[in-house]
């Protein structure tokens, strides 16, 4: 994928077109007619009934599905069925029950690594090609990119994410840090040293090490997965690259620079939250949850509102003084089952689900960042998200994790190898290359 940032005021115009004009009672009024048309509309009979699988969230997308149920004027109505908390738990329940054909998923929030996968064992019916051009028009390319698999859409975009480089202004400040340019690892490092304060990240063995090392390795100007193919045994991967062993020079410099947490090979996205609302905290990347949580934190009493007025953001910084870096991606596309029987009426659905309406709705709400890029001019957004420009230019630059039908084995593989990141070298690519190849090649297993 492409890390140049799109022409924001060309992406946003286009933003205005018929789809993403489609707001409040309009939206409504347009989605009803349309359906009406389809045959859907009062009658007789009850409507067909959608089911969506969602990942667990704040109840924003049982809003969501109760508002385009409504909005549908009796073409259906969608129900809600929450999935396991781990995106591994997640991509487990249903690749059993896809597997068997259950016809009772209509919808599925799918988690971008598992995307190819669903796509190649055929578990995902064909994005319409009018769809396809309205869903995608206005939104940030590594959303579309998280969403696509063999050079098509297979899933509609619907939130997207991104980490931030979050710092104490205070202590930046102290430190001489001009957080308007880019900085880097070492620069971070260095002033969490003198400063004495802690250099938050994510060292646990799970999914965050390898959202970690793929942006070190991306930024770097490689890739874990160099070559993809449908064949397990021709994917070519980058572990041994130059680019591999400057990301696990980053990561081992952060593990034992001394300025990350004591507990840092268990560090999960929650404990760095904590520790940069703490009297130690400097830097860190994460999600962008952390600025409402603390917001959260403030109502409650249990923080005190100077906490969160230091807090500055920033790109998400670089392994190499001038080139630029590749935030991780994340967020959640939008799948419609192949055996569901409501494939027209599911993606249907999916227009209203992942409208500009509900998608700004969710950010304000949820905490979910919007894949439209025109979310991002929402003066309600803006307010709850001051970091909003950021987090749009984060995602213009961010790249995707590795995209393949056998991410979990690449993944599995990446984090029994590259975990404590204390113990991480340039070495550990090579055990790590040689153990996924075994593994996708059938000589091994995890």
């Amino acid at each position: 994928m492409s890390r140049n940032s799109k022409d924001r005021s060309s992406g946003r115009a286009a933003t205005r077109g018929r789809r993403r004009q489609l707001g409040g009672a309009a939206a409504a009024a347009v989605l009803a007619s349309t359906l009406a048309a389809c045959g859907g509309g009062g009658g007789g009979g009850s409507a067909p009934v959608l089911n969506w699988y969602i990942n667990p969230d704040s109840g924003g997308q049982a809003e969501i599905a109760q508002r385009c149920s409504d909005a549908s004027n009796g073409a259906y109505t969608i129900q809600t069925s929450q999935l396991p908390r781990e995106s591994s738990a997640q991509r487990e329940q249903l690749v059993r029950r896809l597997a068997a054909s259950d016809a009772s998923i209509d919808l599925m929030s799918l988690d971008p690594p598992y995307i190819p996968e669903f796509a190649q064992a055929g578990f995902l019916a064909p994005v319409p090609d009018d769809l396809a051009e309205r869903v995608t028009e206005g939104v940030v390319q590594s959303s579309i990119d998280s969403a696509t698999w063999d050079g098509e859409l297979v899933a509609i975009p619907f939130w997207a994410n991104t980490q931030l480089l979050w710092y104490r202004q205070s202590v930046a400040e102290a430190a001489g840090l001009d957080m308007t340019q880019p900085v880097t690892w070492d620069q971070l490092v260095t002033a969490a040293q003198e400063q004495g304060k802690l250099l938050s990240a994510q060292g646990r063995r799970a999914e965050s090490l390898v959202v970690w090392l793929n942006a070190l390795v991306e930024s770097a100007g490689g890739s874990i997965i160099e070559e993809n193919s449908e064949n397990p045994e021709d994917i070519q991967l980058g572990l041994t690259s130059p680019a591999a062993a400057r990301a696990a020079e980053v990561m081992n410099t952060v593990a034992n620079s001394g300025v990350v947490g004591a507990a840092f090979s268990t560090s999960s996205e929650d404990t760095s939250a904590t520790e940069f609302e703490g009297a130690d905290a400097g830097f860190m990347v994460n999600w962008p949850f952390v600025y409402s949580r603390a917001l959260s934190a403030v109502e409650a009493g249990t923080l005190d509102a100077s906490v969160p007025e230091d807090y500055g953001w920033a790109l998400y910084p670089a392994v190499d003084a001038g080139q630029p870096s590749a935030p991780p991606f994340g967020g959640i596309d939008l799948g419609v089952s192949a055996v569901s029987q409501n494939v027209e009426l599911a993606y249907q659905a999916t227009e209203c689900i992942t409208s500009d309406e509900n998608q700004t709705y969710y950010m304000t709400t949820n905490g979910n960042p919007a894949s439209s890029a025109a979310v991002y001019d929402d003066p309600e957004v803006l307010e709850v998200f001051p970091m909003a420009p950021t987090i749009l230019e984060s995602l213009e630059a961010a790249a995707n994790r590795p995209q393949t039908p056998y991410y979990s084995e690449v993944s599995g593989a990446i984090q029994r190898e590259y975990h404590p990141p204390s113990s991480v070298t340039p070495e550990t690519g090579e055990r790590a290359q040689a153990l996924i190849e075994a593994v996708l090649s059938g000589d091994q297993l995890l």
